[in-house]
């Protein structure tokens, strides 16, 4: 392989050089557990999906044992006896160390994209100084500061970031795949063009990001096989055949900057909550305590967005995969009566909803609802678009006042993030008299229709009782 890197002082970086960084973290629900469960290192450890149902998340030792991304856990369960350590889902303590970590990250660049719960993207374009320097001080930090293992991909767009990435990765997982002096921080912007076009013809084309299954196929048949094909391919030519996100792709791969950061992304569009239930769910009660529930974290995430819905959709089916049972798949569209943010007409909504679709003699195995017609809250906020024009009825018939609505979800917001998810809800959620624990282990202990988590940790971040304590 050519040299890698140019020589110092030949080619110094023209101001301003498009410099993208794309922040990892490494086996991220895994290396989460470890974090509070240090005697988890070194073992093979996954991480189960929802209802433990199949490996999402697996140590380097795990893969070592052969266990693949998606492989269902009645087929790994055997390997217990070699060490496999598994883990239900803990989405709580996940969620809580990702946004510890986004925050450190971007700390680092003046523009930070957050594309996901374990990957963020930086602009470096315009920062002085050594940016794989910088890219290593970012690891050591997190890895100090949370002790979450990442790695630092760079290059002068987001795609040769990604792909830095890889290389980073792969450098240090596997030794000799590539060069080891791109291990765990690799900054392709500072190689030099021979050895870039070296290292792209050493990675395969479906290594690249946007490049799926379906689309490596296509290409493979057209005689791409690697990056540097890709690269050198015609870009008319790849729009014509494939699409215009491909072309970019390859331009991208040239260093032609085509994608920039979403550095504050839209508003979202609709707001899905749904959950396949541990057990098939028979009765309609089950079903709208459940719904009730999804329709509140909804609700929830709603508010959050400063948003308010239009309509919901509601919908549940039984499971495809249990051909002996009655199969029953439905859904309904509900208007509300006016946008809004109200957990309890939302709640009311599904529970309305589902009543509709319920078939009986059916083992339901998943429901959920979607909140449609998403608007701002707008100026005056959610408070006032709350603000019915017409006064509700008592159960004697008289008109009373509506309250704040906007005022009364705020204080349950408040009350649920400083005492825990479930404090606060509608009577329908279910859950007696008794507060609900943050999480849904403590729902699938109590309800039918909760998920299956057999093997969830406490939620050490999260919950005060659940915390670490330290004894002298």
């Amino acid at each position: 392989m050519p040299a890698l890197l140019a020589a110092p002082g030949a080619a110094p970086r023209r101001a301003p050089v498009s410099s993208i960084a794309l922040v990892d973290g490494n086996n991220f629900y895994v290396s989460c557990e470890r974090v509070f469960r240090p005697a988890l290192a070194g073992k093979p450890v996954i991480v189960l999906s929802n209802n433990d149902g199949c490996a999402i998340s697996r140590s380097n030792e795990a893969k070592a044992l052969g266990v693949r991304m998606g492989q269902p856990w009645f087929q790994c369960r055997a390997l217990q006896a070699r060490g496999l350590v598994a883990l239900s889902a803990n989405f709580a303590l996940y969620g809580d160390l990702s946004d510890r970590m986004m925050s450190i990250a971007g700390s680092f660049a003046p523009r930070q994209e957050v594309y996901s719960i374990d990957e963020c993207f930086l602009d470096f374009t315009g920062v002085p100084g050594d940016h794989r320097a910088i890219g290593r001080a970012l690891r050591a930090r997190l890895q100090q500061w949370l002790g979450l293992p990442s790695c630092v991909g760079l290059g002068p767009t987001k795609t040769l970031a990604k792909l830095a990435n890889h290389v980073a990765k792969s450098a240090e997982r596997k030794p000799g795949s590539y060069p080891a002096e791109l291990a765990s921080v690799c900054d392709l912007g500072q190689l030099a063009p021979d050895a870039l076009d070296a290292l792209l013809a050493a990675t395969p084309v479906a290594e690249v990001w946007g490049v799926g299954r379906r689309i490596e196929a296509a290409l493979q048949a057209q005689g791409i096989a690697t990056a540097l094909d890709l690269k050198r391919a015609d870009p008319a030519a790849l729009r014509a055949r494939f699409s215009v996100v491909l072309e970019k792709t390859a331009r991208e791969l040239r260093g032609l900057r085509c994608l920039d950061l979403d550095d504050q992304p839209g508003p979202r569009q609709q707001i899905l909550v749904s959950r396949s239930f541990g057990d098939p769910v028979t009765r309609l009660d089950d079903l709208q305590q459940a719904l009730s529930r999804f329709a509140s974290r909804a609700a929830e995430k709603l508010r959050l967005d400063g948003q308010l819905a239009g309509a919901m959709t509601v919908f549940l089916r039984t499971s495809p995969f249990r051909p002996q049972d009655a199969q029953h798949s439905a859904s309904i569209t509900l208007p509300l009566p006016g946008p809004t943010a109200d957990t309890r007409k939302l709640a009311d909504t599904a529970v309305r909803g589902i009543a509709q679709l319920f078939r009986p003699g059916h083992r339901y195995a998943k429901a959920g609802v979607m909140l449609l017609g998403l608007e701002a809250a707008g100026a005056q906020g959610a408070a006032q678009a709350e603000l019915s024009l017409e006064l509700p009825e008592d159960h004697a018939g008289h008109s009373r006042p509506t309250r704040d609505a906007g005022r009364l979800m705020a204080s349950m917001d408040a009350l649920n993030r400083r005492f825990g998810a479930g404090t606060l809800r509608v009577a329908a959620a279910g859950g007696g008299g008794h507060p609900l624990r943050a999480g849904e282990a403590a729902e699938a202990g109590r309800a039918r229709w909760g998920m299956r988590r057999e093997r969830l940790t406490p939620q050490y971040t999260t919950r005060w009782g659940d915390r670490v304590v330290v004894r002298g």
